[in-house]
């Protein structure tokens, strides 16, 4: 589970280090901060409306930070896995509990556990930071059982892209667009994650077009068997521009979910 990115520029060519625990206390407050989050009020609730009926499944969460949406999971019934590359954020969702938990540090393209052993697996606001995303959907099929249901959630891939996408406002027409000037290219990208206090801090964002991820899907045994695009669910203050951003934010998603099923 990751946050959205703000900031970017493009990654340098030397080897990088795309695991969160050097972030893993500033990420795990920047998600428990409030209760009104898009995790909390916009993915969480859909998220379980989409896997349906959990309790008594056995479900991974694949790169699972510290927990968020494992303790969801469990909270519904589910028997959960969470796998992350990171162990500091892994230390941090085992103190938080529930004991029922079973957690492990672990990449998401080489997770040691059982063959078509999960009923369903998740990977929220992840995806788009692991490098090897062949390596990751090929373990995912083979740790989920035929017919199990991978639901991934994306920073929508289409109008959050790092560097090439933008807010803007016409005031003329008393409308904010959404501009774009870069989608189809493969690209990565540094990623700030906390610029006013330590711009030193810093993971790596990879971008892809849509076709792409079906395209993996596909190699890998999934066939896409349903698509959603979740809106904020914030509102503007009163002010000049407050009615043109609350039709912006209804007219361009944050983020995508697809979910596949193993074949």
């Amino acid at each position: 589970m990751r946050r959205e990115v703000k900031k970017g520029k493009p990654a340098p060519k030397k080897k990088s280090d795309t695991s969160w625990g050097h972030v893993a206390n500033w990420y795990h407050e920047h998600v428990s901060e409030s209760d009104d989050t898009y995790h909390e009020k916009v993915i969480k609730p859909n998220l379980l409306r989409v896997l349906g009926d959990v309790k008594g499944k056995l479900v991974l969460d694949v790169a699972c930070g510290q927990g968020f949406f494992s303790r969801a999971l469990a909270a519904a019934g589910a028997h959960v896995t969470g796998a992350d590359i990171a162990p500091e954020l892994i230390a941090i969702g085992k103190k938080l509990g529930p004991a029922g938990i079973h957690y492990l540090a672990a990449p998401a393209s080489r997770m040691p556990l059982p063959d078509s052993s999960f009923d369903a697996a998740i990977c929220v606001l992840a995806l788009q930071n692991i490098k090897d995303l062949s390596g990751a959907l090929a373990q995912v099929s083979h740790l989920l059982k035929q017919g199990g249901a991978f639901v991934i959630v994306l920073n929508h891939p289409a109008f959050r892209i790092p560097r090439h996408s933008e807010w803007g406002f016409d005031a003329d027409a008393d409308v904010q667009f959404r501009r774009v000037d870069k989608y189809l290219s493969e690209s990565a990208y540094t990623i700030q994650m906390h610029p006013g206090s330590d711009p030193s801090a810093t993971t790596l964002s990879y971008h892809r077009p849509l076709q792409l991820y079906m395209k993996e899907l596909a190699k890998h045994g999934f066939a896409l068997a349903g698509l959603e695009e979740w809106i904020s669910h914030r509102v503007s203050e009163k002010g000049p521009r407050a009615e043109a951003e609350d039709r912006a934010r209804k007219e361009f998603p944050l983020f995508l979910m697809l979910k596949a099923q193993k074949q």
